[in-house]
C-alpha cells in the first residue's frame, strides 16, 4: 500500500522527509507489564533523529480510574505544546513493538481533530533493522501553538456501547486474543471478568500485520475484516483490552477507505469490571 501521512508511511518516506521542518516524530511505545520492556529507558537508549517520547499513560485523563483513558483537550494540547508539537505539524508515531501503540497516539490525534499524522509501518524494529540512523541525544524542543477540536464521533462510552449491543447496529470488533475473546484465557488485569461484550466480532490486531509488523495490504485487511464476519457496510466500534490495540483495527478500517468507526474507549478494562453489564463466552 502506497505512503499516506493521513494513515501509514514507510521507513522509505520517513528517512526522505526526516530534515522536513514541519515534521515532529513521536516515540509512543507502550508495553503492557508482562513484556518486561521500559518504554522511556528504550527511548532514552536510542530512538529515531529527532523524535520526542509520548507516554500514553502520562498524556491520559487522570481523573478517570480505567487504565490511559483518552485526556480532555487541554491536557493533550499542553502536554503537546511542551513535546513542540502544534499545528501546521505532519505527525509521524512510531513504536518499539513495530505497530502495536502507536495506532493509539494517531488516533488520539484524530480524536482532537489534528489529521496530519501518520503511524511509521513496522516502526523501530524495521528502522533498525534496516541500518537507519539511530540518536540518544535528547530532542531540541520549541514551542509551537496548537488548537485541538474534538472529534466526539471517533469515540463511544459505556452506555453508548451498551446501546449498540442491544440494537445490533453497529459492529462491535474486540481486537483481543481469540483466547480472551471467549473467556478461555483470565484477564492480565485483575478483578475483571472474562469474555466478551454480547454480539461482538473477534479479529485479533495481529491478523491484519505481516510477520515484521507492517501492516498486511488492502485486499489482506479486506480479507481478514471478512472472515472475522464485519460488515463493512455497517458503522464499526472498535474495543481491546484497554483502548490500545483496538486503535490498530480503526487505522486499517482508515486505510481501506472506512470513515464510520469509533473507539470504545474503556474497552474491557471497563466491561469486564462491572457486574451489570451482560458478558458472553465462547
Amino acid at each position: 500500500m502506497s505512503d499516506d501521512p493521513k494513515t501509514l508511511v514507510s521507513t522509505g518516506w520517513l528517512a526522505d522527509h526526516i530534515r522536513d521542518p514541519d515534521l515532529r516524530i513521536l516515540d509512543a511505545s507502550y508495553y503492557l507489564p508482562d513484556m518486561g520492556r521500559d518504554a522511556r529507558a528504550e527511548y532514552d537508549a536510542g530512538h529515531i533523529p529527532g523524535a520526542r517520547f509520548f507516554d500514553i499513560d502520562d498524556i491520559s485523563d487522570h481523573r478517570s480510574d480505567l487504565p490511559h483513558m483518552a485526556p480532555p483537550p487541554e491536557k493533550f494540547m499542553s502536554r503537546l505544546r511542551k513535546l513542540g508539537v502544534g499545528d501546521g505539524h505532519q505527525v509521524v508515531v512510531y513504536d518499539g513493538a513495530g505497530l502495536f501503540s502507536a495506532a493509539r497516539v494517531w488516533w488520539l490525534f484524530r480524536l482532537m481533530g489534528k489529521t496530519e499524522v501518520a503511524v511509521l509501518d513496522g516502526g523501530m524494529p524495521k528502522w533498525r533493522a534496516e541500518g537507519r540512523e539511530i540518536e540518544d541525544l535528547p530532542p531540541v524542543i520549541r514551542d509551537r501553538h496548537m488548537t485541538v477540536q474534538r472529534q466526539a464521533a471517533l469515540v463511544r462510552d459505556v452506555t453508548q456501547v451498551a446501546r449498540a449491543a442491544k440494537l445490533g447496529d453497529h459492529v462491535i470488533v474486540d481486537a483481543r486474543s481469540p483466547e480472551r475473546f471467549r473467556g478461555a484465557a483470565p484477564e492480565p488485569r485483575a478483578g475483571l471478568r472474562a469474555g466478551h461484550i454480547p454480539g461482538s466480532v473477534n479479529l485479533h490486531y495481529a491478523t491484519l500485520l505481516n510477520a515484521d509488523g507492517t501492516m498486511k495490504d488492502a485486499d489482506a485487511l479486506r480479507a481478514a475484516f471478512d472472515a472475522a464476519g464485519v460488515d463493512l457496510g455497517r458503522p464499526v466500534i472498535t474495543s481491546c483490552g484497554s483502548g490500545v490495540t483496538a486503535a490498530i483495527l480503526n487505522l486499517a478500517l482508515a486505510r481501506l477507505g472506512k470513515s464510520d468507526h469509533a473507539l470504545y474507549d474503556g474497552s474491557w478494562a471497563e466491561w469486564g469490571m462491572y457486574g451489570d453489564l451482560e458478558v458472553a463466552t465462547g
